[in-house]
């Protein structure tokens, strides 16, 4: 990787192309002065359009920090995908970005399967992504469908990509508002065909690519043709033992030992994984023999009387609880817990990264009509099938045999209670296939000293997502029920009832078969398409010279249409989806008209302390059809001081309307865990423990809460939706400044660059656990908006719905610093280049609302302080021998879970601990070693990823840190181990 910017007039623009499309990690730093100097004399230099400007030029050295990344890195590394690659850099890794296995775990933006890239962490969709400069449409499923999906270009269709790591919304558009990704495929004559394998240590997570490009010039034109099919196998929890077994990860605070629970059954700490199979117990007995919070679950092996009663051993008056033979109270102390099933061999089978199948056609071409005109076009055909399977809870709600009005379907059931059994299936998952086509048409040419270029993108992505679904009528129909429900008919779909055995323990450990699977269990499936057209022009060249220099412009027009409409599938629409989000379809369509124009002014030219100094400014007026208009600006300094030194800055605006779910999405309903959002929960012991604040507990007891409230019921209903008529755009500013240093004694190069982006009115989607949270720790809670957004049963307090409609939130700031390094230099025994680069965030704050605290994560899991890069390379006669070092730096999240001050001891089960919510640094090493055989046509890359085979770091479960088992799950850590790879390709 390296910084464009980095080159100067003494390395011309055809060597350093030449250098970039070398498809290598060396620069043009490595080639010789006088060779290049001779070469710039005695031709004229091609004008080309650099990223971050749109005026064409004869130099790479603007203003811009662009950062080059040669997708033949992706090789020596055994990187496999275009967001593998992407994520390395630095303005990348240093926020959690969503991958596959991100998107399997979590709902994302774009639906499972989808790959989107957030520069600086500002999101998916205020990153512009290009193909060949120009704009490619988003792809994915479900209705909040936005940004570019990294799977529809495959590695080996690409020659390079640009990264513009500042606002540039003057230029290119609204969403560039933390920068631009440019995808730059391959050119000229080269064809080859490539068996790319990447294959870990341990099962899971395989990937085998094929590849062949046939590319040709001729004397009017040229074209290119790529295909590409790749396939990646399943990773599943249970190939990894960091991710298999769950547990508390706690440790002594005295002797440093784990303190975890421990299973005695098995003499092991226990698997704190998804509880199953459990009847939960409410209960209204005066005098109960049911612990308070325990759970009745079933002796499935015959040895919990070793450590746990019976039920009917402690009941002794009617209002007791029994239960027939083998059911045992658990969960309700640490002993009892530690016998609490929460490791079913469903969730070893859960994918953690889905198996995928990506097959991809790509085709180019340009054609010479003239000596002034060139005609070109792109076909891109993609076609992505992504399988997942999961595992989840459902249930019921069934009276006790004689409790209430009684149920004849809970024998031998009896006391003053009524039940909520908890069964666990394997009826989770999906399969989705996204078909994404794109074309590309126009012309380019010269009209005097002008250059112009017309052209028109249109795209279309067409998903379909057939999900295994719970039929709810199946469920709701029947909570409460008396009696058998034969002889009646389901209310949503009507077809006839049968009677779910609720109760019986196969039943709850899974075993689902026959007429009451095919009752509660179905399967369906939705289509979302999303069409994006854009038409552009632009025309660029001289306006008049000046004593420093040319004055040059740009001035261009662009349209752009996009529509979606997501249709989900008859269930959902029908509101009959168990346990899952409930929604319409999602329609709407928006134009979007611009104007932009650009200028590059020259100052001054072999002055004294400024070689050359010039400025450039852009402007653009944009208006859009769901939203209004407005401008934007940019204004950016190239300072060539002397002696190889430059200073670079610049400063823009931006502004993004919000996208089309961000307005349009159809309202959906979820569920989510009571205990997960309500603050409120036995407030009183929370306090004590300093889990909450004394602002939290002082508005839950305004509220009316009892500080021993045990909550109520397991979920709340979410209600999401768009926020047509209601949401504004975002503005941004984003300030950059920048030193470059190339002395002229040695190829030695450096950049330093300083970013601040700050986002106003940010257009976000808080969660339910953000809504509620955020009401009781307000200092305004009388009158907190958030408050209005979720309301409280009268009867049993329990949070009963929550309203999360898109909103403008108020602030979100990213500032830090990037540096950049790149040393080739030459020994008598071989040729060697070393490059590093590091970013160094200073801060990633978010304000939800004007009364909010302004939350600053940097240093926290997903936002460690540091990333860096470092390669080194070593070439000798018809070897390359590549090292990599990945560098993710200390993160803590201890201080979070202090309310501002470091903590890290807390409770387990009356229990005073220690938890761990920090890693240290984590480096990955990545060797590979390349022959080539030049007359044969061959190269051979052999080498190994994660090479000491890191884990993610441990995590306790206290704490908030997102995990998966016992590993911190964020997109900067490695999920699958060392593994060897191998690249064989042949050239022809």
């Amino acid at each position: 990787m390296f910084d464009s910017s980095l080159l100067t007039k003494r390395s011309p623009l055809a060597i350093a192309i030449g250098c970039v499309f070398a498809g290598s990690i060396f620069t043009a730093h490595a080639q010789e002065e006088g060779t290049d100097n001779q070469q710039a004399e005695e031709k004229p230099q091609e004008k080309i359009t650099v990223l971050g400007s749109r005026i064409r030029t004869d130099g790479l050295d603007k203003s811009s920090p662009v950062e080059i990344i040669s997708a033949s890195e992706a090789v020596g590394q055994g990187l496999v995908t275009l967001g593998d690659l992407l994520r390395t850099s630095t303005v990348a890794a240093g926020a959690n970005q969503v991958t596959a296995a991100t998107s399997t775990a979590f709902v994302t933006e774009g639906g499972t399967g989808t790959e989107t890239l957030s520069l600086r962490g500002l999101g998916a969709n205020r990153t512009l992504v290009l193909l060949n400069g120009r704009r490619i449409g988003p792809a994915g499923t479900r209705g909040q469908v936005s940004a570019f999906d990294l799977n529809i270009m495959p590695l080996s269709a690409v020659e390079r990509v640009e990264i513009l790591k500042d606002g540039a919304s003057s230029l290119y558009g609204s969403d560039a508002v933390a920068g631009v990704v440019n995808i730059i495929t391959k050119q000229g004559d080269e064809s080859n065909f490539t068996v790319n394998t990447s294959m870990p240590m341990d099962s899971g997570g395989e990937t085998v690519r094929l590849s062949g490009t046939f590319g040709r010039s001729y004397s009017k034109g040229s074209f290119r043709v790529v295909g590409d099919y790749q396939r990646q196998n399943e990773l599943a929890n249970g190939d990894r033992d960091f991710f298999d077994c769950g547990q508390n990860y706690v440790f002594d605070p005295d002797s440093g030992e784990r303190a975890d629970i421990v299973d005695p059954r098995t003499g092991d700490f226990h698997c704190d994984d998804l509880l199953w199979g459990h009847v939960w117990i409410y209960d209204y007995a005066p005098d109960s023999n049911v612990p308070p919070g325990a759970l009745a679950q079933y002796d499935y092996d015959g040895n919990l009387d070793q450590y746990v009663p019976t039920f009917n051993e402690t009941a002794d008056d009617p209002f007791d609880m029994r239960t027939p033979n083998g059911w045992h109270p658990v969960a309700y102390d640490r002993e009892s817990y530690g016998v609490a099933n929460a490791d079913h061999p469903f969730q070893d089978l859960e994918s953690l990264s889905p198996e995928q199948e990506i097959g991809t056609v790509f085709g180019q071409g340009e054609l010479w009509v003239s000596d002034t005109a060139t005609m070109y076009g792109e076909v891109l055909l993609n076609r992505r099938k992504t399988t997942t399977n999961g595992y989840r809870q459902f249930w019921s709600y069934i009276y006790n045999e004689n409790f209430f009005a009684g149920s004849d379907l809970s024998e031998g059931w009896t006391g003053a209670q009524w039940l909520s059994p908890t069964p666990i299936t394997d009826h989770s998952g999906s399969e989705i296939t996204v078909d994404y086509r794109r074309f590309v048409a126009g012309v380019e040419g010269v009209l005097g000293d002008y250059d112009w270029d017309i052209s028109i993108q249109d795209s279309r992505s067409d998903g379909d997502y057939r999900t295994k679904v719970i039929f709810a009528d199946a469920i709701y129909d029947n909570n409460f029920s008396t009696g058998s429900c034969e002889g009646t008919q389901s209310s949503v779909r009507g077809v006839d009832c049968v009677d779910v055995p609720w109760l019986d323990p196969q039943f709850l450990a899974g075993n689902i078969t026959g007429d009451v699977r095919d009752f509660l269990f179905g399967e369906e499936e939705g289509n979302t398409v999303y069409d994006q057209m854009t038409i552009e022009g632009i025309i660029s060249g001289p306006v008049m010279e000046l004593p420093a220099g040319m004055l040059s412009m740009a001035f261009g027009a662009s349209f752009q249409q996009d529509e979606i409409v997501d249709t989900p599938g008859e269930t959902t629409l029908a509101g009959n989806s168990w346990g899952s989000t409930s929604a319409g379809i999602t329609e709407g369509k928006s134009n979007t008209r611009a104007v932009f124009g650009e200028l590059q002014i020259p100052v001054l030219r072999d002055a004294p302390f400024a070689e050359r100094l010039e400025f450039s400014v852009s402007g653009r007026y944009t208006d859009v059809s769901t939203y209004g208009s407005d401008t934007t600006y940019k204004a950016s300094l190239n300072w060539l001081i002397n002696n190889g030194v430059r200073v670079r800055a610049s400063r823009g605006t931006s502004f993004r309307s919000p996208a089309l779910y961000e307005l349009f999405l159809n309202d959906q309903s979820s569920f989510t865990s009571q205990r997960a959002v309500d603050p409120c929960i036995n407030w009183g012991t929370a306090l004590s423990q300093n889990r909450i604040s004394e602002q939290v507990a002082e508005n839950c007891q305004a509220d009316g809460i009892p500080a021993d409230y045990p909550g109520a019921a397991i979920s709340a209903t979410v209600f999401t939706g768009g926020g047509a008529g209601q949401l504004e755009a975002e503005t941004s500013t984003a300030e950059t400044f920048g030193i470059v240093w190339l002395p002229e004694f040695t190829d030695f190069s450096m950049s330093v660059d300083y970013f601040n982006i700050e986002i106003d009115g940010e257009v976000t989607l808080l969660s339910a656990g953000q809504i509620v949270g955020g009401c009781y720790a307000s200092e305004n809670f009388a009158t907190d908006p958030l408050c209005d957004q979720f309301f409280r049963n009268d009867v049993d307090l329990r949070v009963e719905e929550i309203q999360g409609n898109y909103l403008n939130v108020a602030k979100q700031i990213n500032r830090g610093i990037d540096v950049q390094l790149n040393y080739p230099f030459s020994t008598d025994f071989a040729e060697f280049n070393a490059n590093y680069e590091h970013t160094i965030q200073l801060e990633a704050a978010r304000k939800l609302l004007p009364t909010s605290e302004l939350i600053d994560r940097v240093g926290e899991f997903g936002r460690p302080k540091h990333v860096g890069n470092f390669t080194l390379a070593m070439m000798r006669d018809d070897w390359t021998f590549n090292w990599t070092a990945r560098y993710i730096g200390e993160v803590s999240n201890h201080e979070r879970f202090g309310l501002g001050e470091y903590r890290d001891d807390a409770t387990l089960f009356g229990d005073p601990v220690i938890v761990k919510l920090d890693s240290d640094p984590v480096i990955y090493h990545a060797f590979s070693a390349t022959r080539d055989f030049e007359t044969e046509g061959l190269s051979v890359t052999l080498g190994v990823a994660n090479a000491f085979d890191k884990e993610p770091p441990k995590v306790s479960s206290i704490g908030g840190v997102t995990r998966m088992g016992n590993a911190a799950f964020y997109s900067q850590y490695d999920w699958l181990g060392r593994r060897v790879f191998l690249n064989v390709s042949y050239s022809f």
